[in-house]
């Protein structure tokens, strides 16, 4: 054998070597795991992925990687868009996740609203979600560059034309599911199908910067509000939860804007503890404490809850026609009307020492509301669930309505200790403005309010 024959076999044996550890590496998602190294003196792990590129499916990498560093470790993914074609948990101990691109979670329709294909960690109306995320002592930062990609157009002219329902499939794009102690920080959420985030079972959970963005771009529904149920969170049986900055500028981009064609923000059933801070709502329908007692067998609390420095932006008509309230707070009748999630009512509870302070409000159309007749009918027995403590300080802005406050209360359940102070909200046309309050034991801070009896 001459010695160029000789070169040329180790060539090819070499090349060979090459290409088989290139296609092992990319055809087993395994690129990310096999770049996971130990590093630091104290063994720390990390695990550091690039996207695998155009229609090339992530999934397997990015849950290898988290199963090898989401507890006591840290995975890094590197810029681009992470194409994610299955539900998919997080469990991440002592950990950090740092995502500077996208999950894209693809818009197969069919596939996500086969149950099957999605999670029920979301007891309130048997809700679906396609990421999870649990565990404790954790961060999850987005770093304003990266978060999740719902691809949500095709649901929404897809559902422009069909009934939603609540627990119909459509899946929430975040779901924090048995927190404690996590941080998701300056996290950017495009194209939700359906709720942008939802905590549920969980305590101690900080969300630092948050960007929803539910905006339709499909020119044949100009004008008119096809993404409903698009909330920017809903939480649910949590406790100390905090939201910040839900409108801050970091590094130039705009982030924790909502833009939504439902609730900016839904406080449902046993969420205690909350402190909410910096939000701004474009479109939709305000910020939402319920709905409440939709379940005859739970009582529903809302405990402590301060929200200060919210702000209300009505958007071009043509982009979110809607801008529905302020805040506003609603509740099931005392009447089982069918069954949850789409039907109920009955539930108790209560709703107690409620600050919101320093709202700034854009053209709403009722700036603070109270009704407890959500999916009711005339003639249902009325709430039990009660109102009292609420406290609406350093109010300003205008509304497109004259009806500035609409205090409709339970008459089973009165509301004592209504507080406004320096509310200053003008109605656009420069009518009077007007005032209802049905059903409210005592009231302070707008005068002729206080009205005893049934609407």
């Amino acid at each position: 054998m001459t010695a160029v024959h000789q070169e040329y076999c180790r060539w090819r044996v070499m090349m060979r070597s090459v290409l088989i550890s290139f296609f092992v590496a990319v055809f087993s998602g395994a690129a990310s795991v096999a770049a996971a190294s130990e590093a630091g003196d104290e063994g720390t792990k990390l695990c550091t992925l690039r996207p695998l590129g155009e229609a090339r499916d992530d999934t397997d990498q990015v849950e290898a990687a988290i199963a090898k560093c989401g507890h006591f470790g840290t995975t890094v993914f590197e810029p681009g868009e992470y194409n994610i074609t299955r539900k998919m948990t997080w469990d991440l101990v002592s950990s950090r996740v740092d995502l500077h691109g996208y999950l894209s979670f693809k818009p197969d329709i069919p596939y996500w609203l086969n149950a099957s294909n999605t999670y029920r960690v979301i007891f309130i109306q048997d809700q679906a979600s396609w990421f999870v995320v649990t565990g404790r002592d954790f961060v999850l930062d987005a770093h304003a560059s990266g978060g999740i990609n719902g691809n949500g157009q095709p649901w929404w002219s897809y559902y422009a034309t069909r009934t939603r329902e609540d627990g119909d499939g459509r899946p929430v794009a975040l779901t924090l599911s048995n927190v404690t102690r996590g941080v998701v920080r300056d996290f950017r959420i495009e194209a939700q199908p359906f709720w942008c985030n939802a905590v549920a079972d969980s305590r101690e959970v900080t969300y630092d910067g948050m960007y929803c963005n539910a905006t339709n771009q499909d020119p044949a529904y100009a004008g008119q509000n096809i993404v409903p149920n698009t909330d920017g969170i809903d939480t649910y049986r949590s406790d100390k939860i905090t939201l910040l900055r839900w409108d801050a500028c970091i590094s130039d981009k705009l982030l924790a804007k909502i833009t939504c064609g439902d609730d900016c923000l839904a406080i449902k059933g046993n969420s205690t503890n909350l402190f909410v801070k910096d939000v701004t709502c474009r479109g939709g329908n305000g910020i939402a404490f319920g709905s409440l007692g939709q379940y005859v067998q739970f009582n529903d609390i809302v405990d402590n809850v301060v929200m200060e420095d919210l702000k209300m932006v009505r958007l071009d008509p043509q982009v979110q026609p809607n801008m529905g309230s302020g805040v506003y707070f609603k509740t099931w009748t005392g009447t089982v009307n069918g069954v949850p999630p789409t039907g109920g009512g009955g539930g108790g509870g209560f709703v107690s020492n409620v600050v919101t302070r320093n709202v700034s409000l854009d053209r709403v159309s009722r700036p603070i509301h109270i009704y407890q007749t959500n999916g009711g009918h005339s003639g249902d027995a009325p709430s039990t669930l009660q109102f009292s403590n609420l406290t609406f300080a350093d109010w300003s802005g205008t509304s497109e309505g004259t009806l500035l406050v609409d205090i409709e209360c339970s008459s089973a359940a009165p509301c004592p200790n209504m507080r406004f102070e320096n509310v200053d909200i003008t109605v656009v046309n420069g009518t009077a403005p007007t005032y209802t309050c049905v059903n409210v034991v005592s009231e302070t801070g707008l005068p002729g309010c206080n009205v005893i009896g049934s609407a």
